[in-house]
Protein backbone atom coordinates (compact mmCIF):
# COMPACT_ATOMS: atom_id res chain seq x y z
CA UNK A 1 0.00 0.00 0.00
CA UNK A 2 1.85 3.34 -0.92
CA UNK A 3 1.08 6.18 1.55
CA UNK A 4 2.24 9.21 0.23
CA UNK A 5 4.03 11.47 2.43
CA UNK A 6 5.74 14.12 0.94
CA UNK A 7 5.50 16.72 -1.30
CA UNK A 8 8.04 15.15 -4.26
CA UNK A 9 6.43 12.24 -3.74
CA UNK A 10 2.82 13.93 -4.41
CA UNK A 11 4.19 15.43 -7.74
CA UNK A 12 5.05 12.49 -9.09
CA UNK A 13 2.01 10.21 -7.91
CA UNK A 14 -0.30 13.05 -9.94
CA UNK A 15 2.14 13.15 -13.04
CA UNK A 16 1.57 9.33 -13.51
CA UNK A 17 -2.19 9.28 -12.84
CA UNK A 18 -2.33 12.89 -15.32
CA UNK A 19 -2.02 10.35 -18.05
CA UNK A 20 -4.73 8.10 -16.81
CA UNK A 21 -8.47 9.20 -18.71
CA UNK A 22 -10.17 8.69 -15.01
CA UNK A 23 -9.24 8.41 -11.68
CA UNK A 24 -11.18 7.83 -8.27
CA UNK A 25 -11.13 9.97 -5.44
CA UNK A 26 -12.45 9.81 -1.84
CA UNK A 27 -11.54 12.12 1.27
CA UNK A 28 -11.60 10.98 5.01
CA UNK A 29 -12.32 14.27 6.92
CA UNK A 30 -13.71 15.66 10.50
CA UNK A 31 -15.47 18.36 11.36
CA UNK A 32 -17.28 17.67 14.69
CA UNK A 33 -15.59 19.67 16.86
CA UNK A 34 -15.06 22.68 13.95
CA UNK A 35 -16.84 25.34 11.20
CA UNK A 36 -14.37 24.30 8.41
CA UNK A 37 -13.58 20.46 7.49
CA UNK A 38 -10.40 19.10 8.75
CA UNK A 39 -8.92 16.99 5.54
CA UNK A 40 -6.99 14.20 6.93
CA UNK A 41 -6.41 11.62 4.36
CA UNK A 42 -7.28 11.83 0.71
CA UNK A 43 -7.22 8.38 -1.67
CA UNK A 44 -7.21 8.13 -4.98
CA UNK A 45 -6.77 5.51 -8.02
CA UNK A 46 -6.14 5.36 -11.44
CA UNK A 47 -6.10 2.51 -14.36
CA UNK A 48 -3.15 0.95 -12.48
CA UNK A 49 -2.33 3.19 -9.61
CA UNK A 50 -3.50 3.82 -6.19
CA UNK A 51 -2.33 5.00 -3.13
CA UNK A 52 -3.33 7.51 0.03
CA UNK A 53 -2.12 10.57 0.69
CA UNK A 54 -1.58 12.00 4.13
CA UNK A 55 -2.40 15.96 4.04
CA UNK A 56 -1.72 15.91 8.03
CA UNK A 57 2.08 14.91 7.08
CA UNK A 58 4.29 18.23 8.26
CA UNK A 59 5.79 20.04 5.13
CA UNK A 60 3.89 18.40 2.26
CA UNK A 61 2.15 20.61 0.06
CA UNK A 62 -1.10 19.60 -1.98
CA UNK A 63 -0.75 21.81 -4.90
CA UNK A 64 -0.02 18.98 -7.30
CA UNK A 65 -3.08 16.98 -6.14
CA UNK A 66 -5.29 20.33 -6.60
CA UNK A 67 -3.55 20.50 -9.84
CA UNK A 68 -5.06 17.32 -10.94
CA UNK A 69 -8.12 17.96 -9.74
CA UNK A 70 -8.54 20.95 -12.17
CA UNK A 71 -7.16 19.26 -14.77
CA UNK A 72 -9.85 18.47 -17.55
CA UNK A 73 -8.15 15.87 -19.60
CA UNK A 74 -9.06 13.50 -16.32
CA UNK A 75 -12.58 12.74 -14.99
CA UNK A 76 -12.97 12.73 -11.62
CA UNK A 77 -15.03 9.84 -9.82
CA UNK A 78 -16.35 10.08 -6.70
CA UNK A 79 -19.26 8.92 -4.71
CA UNK A 80 -21.32 11.43 -3.10
CA UNK A 81 -19.22 13.99 -3.91
CA UNK A 82 -20.53 16.76 -2.57
CA UNK A 83 -18.36 16.80 0.65
CA UNK A 84 -15.28 16.01 -1.36
CA UNK A 85 -15.63 18.63 -3.39
CA UNK A 86 -16.79 21.14 -0.01
CA UNK A 87 -13.39 20.72 1.34
CA UNK A 88 -11.32 21.06 -1.58
CA UNK A 89 -13.38 24.33 -2.90
CA UNK A 90 -12.44 25.74 0.96
CA UNK A 91 -8.66 24.46 0.73
CA UNK A 92 -7.79 25.56 -2.97
CA UNK A 93 -10.93 27.35 -4.69
CA UNK A 94 -11.11 24.37 -6.84
CA UNK A 95 -13.89 21.89 -8.05
CA UNK A 96 -12.87 18.66 -9.42
CA UNK A 97 -13.76 18.94 -13.44
CA UNK A 98 -14.89 17.72 -15.48
CA UNK A 99 -16.58 15.22 -12.58
CA UNK A 100 -18.83 11.85 -12.02
CA UNK A 101 -20.81 11.15 -8.89
CA UNK A 102 -21.45 7.52 -8.75
CA UNK A 103 -24.09 7.88 -6.43
CA UNK A 104 -25.72 10.01 -8.62
CA UNK A 105 -25.34 8.06 -11.59
CA UNK A 106 -26.54 4.92 -9.71
CA UNK A 107 -29.81 6.95 -9.08
CA UNK A 108 -29.93 7.48 -12.82
CA UNK A 109 -29.56 4.25 -13.60
CA UNK A 110 -32.26 2.97 -11.28
CA UNK A 111 -30.42 1.44 -8.31
CA UNK A 112 -32.82 3.46 -6.01
CA UNK A 113 -32.35 7.01 -4.04
CA UNK A 114 -28.65 7.75 -2.57
CA UNK A 115 -27.63 4.23 -2.70
CA UNK A 116 -24.52 3.94 -0.49
CA UNK A 117 -21.06 3.31 -1.44
CA UNK A 118 -21.66 -0.74 0.30
CA UNK A 119 -24.31 -1.36 -1.58
CA UNK A 120 -23.59 -0.13 -4.84
CA UNK A 121 -20.00 -2.13 -4.66
CA UNK A 122 -22.04 -5.18 -3.86
CA UNK A 123 -23.71 -4.95 -6.63
CA UNK A 124 -21.87 -3.80 -9.73
CA UNK A 125 -18.84 -4.82 -8.32
CA UNK A 126 -19.06 -8.48 -6.60
CA UNK A 127 -17.35 -7.01 -3.10
CA UNK A 128 -17.61 -6.59 0.39
CA UNK A 129 -16.68 -3.47 1.76
CA UNK A 130 -15.05 -3.87 5.54
CA UNK A 131 -17.25 -1.74 7.34
CA UNK A 132 -15.76 -2.17 10.69
CA UNK A 133 -13.75 0.86 10.58
CA UNK A 134 -16.10 3.56 9.23
CA UNK A 135 -16.12 5.53 12.36
CA UNK A 136 -12.31 6.17 12.41
CA UNK A 137 -11.37 9.15 13.75
CA UNK A 138 -8.82 9.59 10.72
CA UNK A 139 -7.64 12.80 12.72
CA UNK A 140 -5.20 10.28 15.09
CA UNK A 141 -2.14 9.06 13.61
CA UNK A 142 -0.75 6.38 13.26
CA UNK A 143 -3.53 4.63 11.18
CA UNK A 144 -3.53 1.32 11.21
CA UNK A 145 -3.00 -1.09 8.39
CA UNK A 146 -6.76 -2.02 8.38
CA UNK A 147 -7.90 1.29 8.63
CA UNK A 148 -5.81 2.23 5.69
CA UNK A 149 -6.64 -0.62 3.44
CA UNK A 150 -10.78 0.36 4.27
CA UNK A 151 -9.77 3.57 3.47
CA UNK A 152 -8.35 2.59 -0.12
CA UNK A 153 -11.04 0.10 -0.96
CA UNK A 154 -13.54 3.41 -1.02
CA UNK A 155 -10.99 3.62 -4.50
CA UNK A 156 -10.19 0.62 -5.38
CA UNK A 157 -13.47 -0.68 -6.04
CA UNK A 158 -15.08 2.63 -7.45
CA UNK A 159 -12.87 1.73 -10.45
CA UNK A 160 -15.01 -1.18 -11.33
CA UNK A 161 -18.40 0.72 -10.31
CA UNK A 162 -17.89 3.38 -12.50
CA UNK A 163 -17.06 1.41 -15.97
CA UNK A 164 -20.37 -0.49 -15.50
CA UNK A 165 -22.47 2.89 -14.49
CA UNK A 166 -20.92 4.17 -17.44
CA UNK A 167 -21.53 1.26 -19.67
CA UNK A 168 -25.35 1.23 -18.42
CA UNK A 169 -25.74 5.18 -18.78
CA UNK A 170 -24.27 4.82 -22.72
CA UNK A 171 -26.57 1.80 -23.48
CA UNK A 172 -29.61 4.09 -22.32
CA UNK A 173 -28.51 7.12 -23.76
CA UNK A 174 -29.45 8.57 -20.09
CA UNK A 175 -25.09 10.23 -19.64
CA UNK A 176 -27.20 13.72 -20.71
CA UNK A 177 -29.29 13.66 -17.52
CA UNK A 178 -26.00 13.39 -15.42
CA UNK A 179 -24.33 16.14 -16.96
CA UNK A 180 -26.94 17.89 -16.08
CA UNK A 181 -27.13 16.87 -12.44
CA UNK A 182 -23.59 17.49 -12.36
CA UNK A 183 -24.02 21.16 -12.99
CA UNK A 184 -24.63 21.45 -9.32
CA UNK A 185 -21.92 19.56 -7.76
CA UNK A 186 -19.56 21.61 -10.13
CA UNK A 187 -21.02 24.78 -9.43
CA UNK A 188 -19.02 27.53 -6.95
CA UNK A 189 -21.99 28.62 -5.30
CA UNK A 190 -23.26 25.47 -4.10
CA UNK A 191 -20.05 25.51 -1.61
CA UNK A 192 -20.07 29.22 -0.99
CA UNK A 193 -21.22 29.99 2.40
CA UNK A 194 -23.28 33.65 3.02
CA UNK A 195 -23.92 34.16 6.58
CA UNK A 196 -27.06 36.07 4.87
CA UNK A 197 -28.45 32.74 4.24
CA UNK A 198 -27.44 31.56 7.23
CA UNK A 199 -31.32 32.01 8.61
CA UNK A 200 -32.21 28.60 6.26
CA UNK A 201 -30.78 26.31 8.29
CA UNK A 202 -33.30 27.15 10.95
CA UNK A 203 -36.58 24.97 10.95
CA UNK A 204 -38.65 28.03 12.77
CA UNK A 205 -40.59 29.86 10.15
CA UNK A 206 -41.21 33.10 11.64
CA UNK A 207 -44.97 34.40 10.95
CA UNK A 208 -44.43 38.03 11.24
CA UNK A 209 -41.81 40.36 9.65
CA UNK A 210 -39.84 41.11 12.95
CA UNK A 211 -39.34 37.72 13.81
CA UNK A 212 -37.93 37.15 10.48
CA UNK A 213 -35.52 39.95 10.51
CA UNK A 214 -34.44 39.23 14.09
CA UNK A 215 -34.04 35.50 13.21
CA UNK A 216 -31.59 36.81 9.93
CA UNK A 217 -29.83 38.89 11.75
CA UNK A 218 -29.20 36.25 14.64
CA UNK A 219 -28.43 33.86 12.71
CA UNK A 220 -26.01 35.90 10.33
CA UNK A 221 -24.01 36.55 13.62
CA UNK A 222 -23.97 33.03 14.87
CA UNK A 223 -22.35 32.31 11.27
CA UNK A 224 -19.70 34.51 11.31
CA UNK A 225 -18.74 33.97 14.72
CA UNK A 226 -18.15 30.32 13.69
CA UNK A 227 -16.38 30.80 10.73
CA UNK A 228 -14.34 33.18 12.46
CA UNK A 229 -13.54 30.88 15.79
CA UNK A 230 -13.70 27.65 13.48
CA UNK A 231 -16.10 26.14 15.99
CA UNK A 232 -19.77 24.41 15.12
CA UNK A 233 -22.39 26.55 15.16
CA UNK A 234 -23.79 25.21 17.83
CA UNK A 235 -21.03 26.01 19.67
CA UNK A 236 -22.09 29.74 19.39
CA UNK A 237 -25.57 29.62 20.30
CA UNK A 238 -28.02 26.95 19.20
CA UNK A 239 -31.06 27.29 17.08
CA UNK A 240 -33.73 26.89 19.35
CA UNK A 241 -32.02 29.95 21.46
CA UNK A 242 -32.36 31.46 18.01
CA UNK A 243 -36.24 31.15 17.47
CA UNK A 244 -37.19 32.22 21.33
CA UNK A 245 -34.93 35.02 20.17
CA UNK A 246 -37.16 35.81 17.44
CA UNK A 247 -40.08 35.61 19.13
CA UNK A 248 -39.16 37.48 22.37
CA UNK A 249 -36.87 40.21 20.62
CA UNK A 250 -35.37 41.20 23.92
CA UNK A 251 -34.15 44.79 24.55
CA UNK A 252 -31.89 44.00 27.85
CA UNK A 253 -29.26 41.91 28.83
CA UNK A 254 -31.54 41.67 31.55
CA UNK A 255 -34.62 40.33 28.94
CA UNK A 256 -32.34 38.15 27.92
CA UNK A 257 -31.53 36.10 31.03
CA UNK A 258 -34.98 35.68 31.21
CA UNK A 259 -35.25 33.33 28.22
CA UNK A 260 -35.01 29.59 28.69
CA UNK A 261 -33.06 28.40 25.49
CA UNK A 262 -30.30 30.67 26.32
CA UNK A 263 -27.68 29.05 28.29
CA UNK A 264 -27.21 30.26 32.23
CA UNK A 265 -25.12 33.50 32.34
CA UNK A 266 -24.51 33.74 28.75
CA UNK A 267 -26.73 37.84 28.86
CA UNK A 268 -23.45 38.84 30.82
CA UNK A 269 -20.95 37.20 28.53
CA UNK A 270 -19.24 38.72 25.83
CA UNK A 271 -21.78 37.57 23.23
CA UNK A 272 -24.38 39.51 25.28
CA UNK A 273 -24.09 43.17 23.31
CA UNK A 274 -23.17 42.08 20.48
CA UNK A 275 -26.66 39.84 19.98
CA UNK A 276 -28.63 42.67 21.48
CA UNK A 277 -27.29 44.68 18.99
CA UNK A 278 -27.87 41.83 15.71
CA UNK A 279 -31.53 41.85 17.51
CA UNK A 280 -31.92 45.37 16.89
CA UNK A 281 -30.33 45.24 13.48
CA UNK A 282 -32.74 42.29 12.80
CA UNK A 283 -35.54 45.00 13.94
CA UNK A 284 -34.85 47.73 12.10
CA UNK A 285 -34.67 45.70 8.46
CA UNK A 286 -36.44 46.99 5.85
CA UNK A 287 -39.39 44.39 5.41
CA UNK A 288 -38.87 44.57 1.18
CA UNK A 289 -35.45 43.33 1.87
CA UNK A 290 -36.22 40.14 4.06
CA UNK A 291 -37.42 36.69 2.84
CA UNK A 292 -40.86 35.77 2.58
CA UNK A 293 -43.03 35.07 4.99
CA UNK A 294 -44.53 30.81 4.68
CA UNK A 295 -48.14 31.14 5.03
CA UNK A 296 -48.65 27.55 6.18
CA UNK A 297 -52.65 28.84 6.82
CA UNK A 298 -53.05 29.88 2.99
CA UNK A 299 -55.75 27.91 1.63
CA UNK A 300 -55.03 24.84 -0.48
CA UNK A 301 -56.91 24.87 -3.69
CA UNK A 302 -59.70 22.91 -3.30
CA UNK A 303 -59.23 19.36 -4.29
CA UNK A 304 -54.86 19.43 -4.44
CA UNK A 305 -54.30 16.90 -2.37
CA UNK A 306 -56.40 14.46 -4.28
CA UNK A 307 -54.10 15.30 -6.86
CA UNK A 308 -51.14 15.00 -5.24
CA UNK A 309 -52.20 11.56 -4.23
CA UNK A 310 -52.39 10.92 -7.99
CA UNK A 311 -49.71 12.52 -9.05
CA UNK A 312 -47.32 10.68 -6.47
CA UNK A 313 -48.84 7.32 -8.06
CA UNK A 314 -47.91 8.65 -11.88
CA UNK A 315 -44.63 9.13 -10.94
CA UNK A 316 -44.22 5.86 -8.99
CA UNK A 317 -45.23 4.62 -12.32
CA UNK A 318 -42.81 6.71 -14.23
CA UNK A 319 -40.15 5.93 -12.06
CA UNK A 320 -40.87 2.15 -12.48
CA UNK A 321 -41.09 2.06 -15.75
CA UNK A 322 -37.64 4.59 -17.03
CA UNK A 323 -36.01 2.56 -14.04
CA UNK A 324 -35.38 5.67 -12.10
CA UNK A 325 -35.32 6.63 -8.60
CA UNK A 326 -38.09 8.78 -8.18
CA UNK A 327 -37.10 11.20 -5.87
CA UNK A 328 -34.17 12.12 -8.63
CA UNK A 329 -37.49 13.24 -10.63
CA UNK A 330 -39.26 15.06 -7.84
CA UNK A 331 -39.39 14.77 -4.11
CA UNK A 332 -42.79 15.02 -1.98
CA UNK A 333 -42.80 18.48 -1.76
CA UNK A 334 -42.43 19.53 -5.30
CA UNK A 335 -45.39 16.97 -5.93
CA UNK A 336 -47.40 18.87 -3.68
CA UNK A 337 -46.61 22.09 -5.11
CA UNK A 338 -47.68 20.57 -8.87
CA UNK A 339 -50.59 19.87 -7.36
CA UNK A 340 -51.77 22.94 -6.31
CA UNK A 341 -50.47 24.81 -9.40
CA UNK A 342 -47.36 26.15 -8.19
CA UNK A 343 -44.80 25.29 -10.84
CA UNK A 344 -41.81 27.81 -10.02
CA UNK A 345 -38.44 25.81 -8.37
CA UNK A 346 -40.09 23.07 -8.79
CA UNK A 347 -37.24 20.56 -11.07
CA UNK A 348 -40.13 18.21 -12.90
CA UNK A 349 -40.71 21.34 -14.82
CA UNK A 350 -37.13 21.79 -16.10
CA UNK A 351 -34.90 19.52 -18.66
CA UNK A 352 -34.72 15.90 -18.71
CA UNK A 353 -37.29 15.97 -16.04
CA UNK A 354 -40.02 17.49 -17.86
CA UNK A 355 -39.68 15.33 -20.56
CA UNK A 356 -39.86 12.22 -18.70
CA UNK A 357 -42.53 13.18 -16.09
CA UNK A 358 -43.24 17.05 -16.36
CA UNK A 359 -45.64 16.96 -19.10
CA UNK A 360 -47.16 13.66 -18.04
CA UNK A 361 -48.52 15.18 -14.71
CA UNK A 362 -49.73 18.27 -16.38
CA UNK A 363 -51.61 16.53 -18.58
CA UNK A 364 -52.97 14.34 -15.66
CA UNK A 365 -54.15 17.70 -13.95
CA UNK A 366 -55.59 19.04 -17.12
CA UNK A 367 -57.53 15.44 -17.53
CA UNK A 368 -55.66 14.41 -20.41
CA UNK A 369 -54.14 11.64 -18.94
CA UNK A 370 -55.90 8.99 -16.46
CA UNK A 371 -54.26 6.40 -13.95
CA UNK A 372 -55.47 2.73 -14.49
CA UNK A 373 -55.02 -1.08 -14.45
CA UNK A 374 -53.52 -2.73 -18.01
CA UNK A 375 -53.34 -6.04 -17.69
CA UNK A 376 -52.71 -6.17 -14.29
CA UNK A 377 -50.03 -3.55 -14.21
CA UNK A 378 -50.96 0.53 -12.93
CA UNK A 379 -50.14 2.52 -16.15
CA UNK A 380 -50.98 5.95 -17.42
CA UNK A 381 -52.92 6.09 -20.55
CA UNK A 382 -55.10 8.79 -22.42
CA UNK A 383 -58.14 9.57 -21.26
CA UNK A 384 -60.22 8.02 -24.11
CA UNK A 385 -58.38 4.72 -24.11
CA UNK A 386 -60.39 2.34 -22.02
CA UNK A 387 -58.63 0.79 -18.92
CA UNK A 388 -59.82 0.00 -15.16
CA UNK A 389 -59.47 2.77 -12.89
CA UNK A 390 -57.36 3.20 -10.31
CA UNK A 391 -57.92 4.78 -6.79
CA UNK A 392 -55.93 7.54 -5.84
CA UNK A 393 -52.37 6.76 -3.69
CA UNK A 394 -52.46 6.50 -0.21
Amino acid sequence: MKIVKTTAALEELCATLSKDTFVTVDTEFMRERTYWPQLCLIQIAGAETEAIIDPMEPGIALDAFFKLMADTSVLKVFHAARQDVEIMHYLAKVIPTPLFDSQVAAMVCGFGDQIGYEAIVRKLAGAQVDKSSRFTDWSRRPLSDKQLAYALSDVTHLRTVYRKLKAKLDASGREPWLKEEMTVLTSSSTYETHPQDAWSRIKFRPRRKAQMGVMVAVAAWREKQAQSKNVPRNRIIKDDAITELAIQQPKSRDDMQRLRALPKGYAGSQYGDELLKAIKDGLAMDHADLPAIADDRRPTPEGASAIADVLKLALKIVSENEGIASKLIANSAEIDKLASGQFDDVRAMKGWRFEVFGRTALDIRDGKMALGLRNGSAAIFPVDQEAVPLKAAE
